[in-house]
């Protein structure tokens, strides 16, 4: 019986510090830093096992790979794999959860605080010399609101939403839930949408990416909100409408913006939000929030048990 091959197709996903643990059983073991979508199939038909964190596995490209036995994903999102090819062809697909609970809340602190002191604005000021100008001992050219006492809204309640409405708990926020978009009832311990939206001092989301959830946040949501208020995406990029978030900080109908997630990945300057980074009131970073070393070092894990728990005929973390 011939040895299993795992091909990993986006290694350098994974930063070199982090420590691959080993696979309990024998195997062909071949990994690439990056694979375009012309050499998925080249370098993948042999394989059993794919492990891939944002290459794309569609229908042509899976129909092609004949040997495959499992997918097993790096990351939590698994949009980049045909799903019901999957399941027609009785590929069994994983993924990983649970993994960024301490890191993606903090990020989302990190982000609220920053924006809620404008901690940008004041930094871009003194670079632009507006201290020295002002000639006192400080100047106020932007609000500073406090954290304690205010809002959090959370839309998606799963393991991140529940950790950063802990998180912000503790910092003495109020926390309110929201109902899924156009849900007819509540559940319990949740509040409709649209109350969310005119309530929350600070809007963090943190549910899937779907055609029910795209743009999720446009015009009309970011008008229903405070004008103090700031909203905060780890989510995923499309959750928000990029170009219609940029209007609402120019005119101010909203405060402030946190963006750790872009439609597009990586997004260059055709992109709203980056061709507007200039602005003060916006501050991004480059789907980072999940990535610090522990968190990592826990997806790191939890997929190669993904792999070993297939093979020994265990299901675990399975989607298909």
């Amino acid at each position: 019986m011939s040895l299993p091959t795992v091909v990993f197709l986006d290694r350098a996903t994974i930063p070199t510090q982090i420590e691959l643990p080993s696979l309990p059983f024998e195997h062909h073991w071949q990994e690439y830093d990056f694979t375009s979508p012309e050499l998925v199939v080249e370098r993948a038909h042999q394989a059993e096992v794919i492990i891939t964190n944002k290459v794309v596995l569609d229908k042509d490209i899976l129909s092609q790979l004949t040997n495959l036995k499992l997918v097993a994903v790096s990351a939590t999102g698994f949009n980049n794999v045909d799903i019901d090819y999957c399941r027609q062809h009785g590929i069994a697909v994983t993924n990983v959860q649970g993994y960024a609970t301490q890191s993606v809340p903090e990020h989302v602190v990190a982000m609220m605080f920053a924006l809620k002191r404008n901690l940008k604005g004041y930094h871009n000021d003194i670079a632009a010399g507006e201290w020295q100008r002002n000639k006192q001992f400080c100047f106020f050219t932007h609000p500073i609101s406090d954290t304690a006492g205010s809002t959090l809204g959370v839309i998606g309640s799963g393991a991140l939403g529940q950790a950063t409405a802990a998180l912000a708990k503790a910092l003495g926020m109020q926390v309110i839930f929201s109902e899924r978009k156009g849900a007819s009832e509540c559940r319990p311990g949740y509040l409709p949408f649209e109350q969310v939206l005119e309530q929350a001092d600070v809007l963090t989301l943190h549910c899937p990416l779907s055609d029910e959830t795209h743009h999720l946040i446009g015009r009309q949501e970011l008008a229903a909100m405070k004008p103090t208020s700031i909203v905060i995406n780890t989510g995923r990029g499309g959750l928000v409408d990029e170009e219609a978030l940029i209007d609402a900080l120019k005119e101010g109908v909203i405060r402030g913006a946190g963006v750790d997630v872009f439609t597009d990945e990586p997004a260059d300057e055709s992109n709203s939000l980056i061709a507007n980074m200039h602005l003060p009131n916006l501050l991004l970073t480059p789907h980072v929030a999940w990535g610090s070393d522990s968190s990592i070092q826990s997806l790191a894990n939890i997929l190669m048990d993904n792999i070993a728990a297939f093979i020994e005929g265990r299901e675990q973390n399975r989607v298909v």
